[in-house]
């Protein structure tokens, strides 16, 4: 546990720059005025319940782990070992500084979704929240997740925008049927070219219903949907297709990091 007294501790918070994750270090908020309020602890109170509550003897994975909010939660339920990667140096810089200061334990290391085969090893809980939507290839992101760093529990929430439905998909269509493609709770995802939210790192925003076929067809069983963005995910089928023949390490592309959470 951090000796510094709040004042050191606001101090180097400030030093650190902004602060997506608004983290209590020891009565400092990082974020105090985070226009998604007291986020993310916001949402994490929306799904904690569905997260095992002793984590004892397990291995955690945070991909985008951002300044650290999630993987500190996993650390104080007990997980024997949690990594959490990023590709941001600030985020990782306030990752670990808010561990020091909370007293966890955590390893952060620089490092994309791209890169998880490097890591050599599969973890019992994966977390992967609030990174598919800033990457360029989010579906590969997935293929990797499942073929070389999840053993058992994902645990994954994206921004969603369109519809809430959830259309009942055939498993196969004639070249001339066209309307199903049309209907809102069909899967879609909606590229973003330029920006959105003033944020040039937001690629995609999938409705429900794609967030839905895209965790299945990488092989994850949905088995719990808590929160409006959140699922619980098992790994379970290999991905759809022929195979993964991704090579074990696939190179970020220009602006996509897969760094925010």
């Amino acid at each position: 546990m951090s000796t510094l007294d709040p004042g050191q501790i606001a101090e180097k918070a400030r030093a650190l720059g902004d602060w997506f994750h608004n983290i209590d270090l020891n009565g400092v908020q990082t974020a105090p005025d985070h226009f998604l309020s007291d986020y993310p602890n916001v949402k994490w109170r929306q799904f904690e319940h569905a997260i095992p509550a002793d984590l004892t003897g397990k291995t955690v994975l945070d991909i985008g782990c951002n300044a650290g909010f999630y993987s500190i939660q996993m650390k104080r339920r007990g997980a024997d070992r949690v990594l959490g990667i990023d590709f941001d140096d600030r985020y990782l810089e306030q990752a670990r500084f808010a561990a020091e200061v909370t007293g966890q334990d955590i390893e952060f290391r620089k490092l994309s979704v791209y890169d998880v085969a490097e890591l050599g090893e599969t973890f019992d809980v994966v977390l992967f929240m609030g990174v598919l939507y800033h990457l360029r290839h989010p579906l590969l992101a997935l293929d990797l997740i499942h073929e070389h760093a999840a053993r058992d529990l994902l645990i994954f929430q994206s921004m969603q925008r369109g519809s809430k439905e959830v259309y009942p998909v055939q498993a196969n269509y004639s070249f001339w049927e066209e309307k199903h493609f049309d209907e809102p709770g069909y899967p879609k995802m909606h590229f973003i070219e330029h920006e959105y939210a003033d944020d040039w790192t937001n690629w995609w925003a999938p409705n429900a219903a794609c967030v839905e076929a895209m965790l299945r067809s990488a092989g994850f069983s949905i088995e719990s949907h808590p929160e409006d963005e959140v699922y619980i995910c098992r790994k379970s089928s290999p991905p759809k297709g022929p195979g993964v023949v991704y090579p074990a390490k696939a190179k970020a592309n220009g602006k996509d990091h897969g760094a925010r959470a």
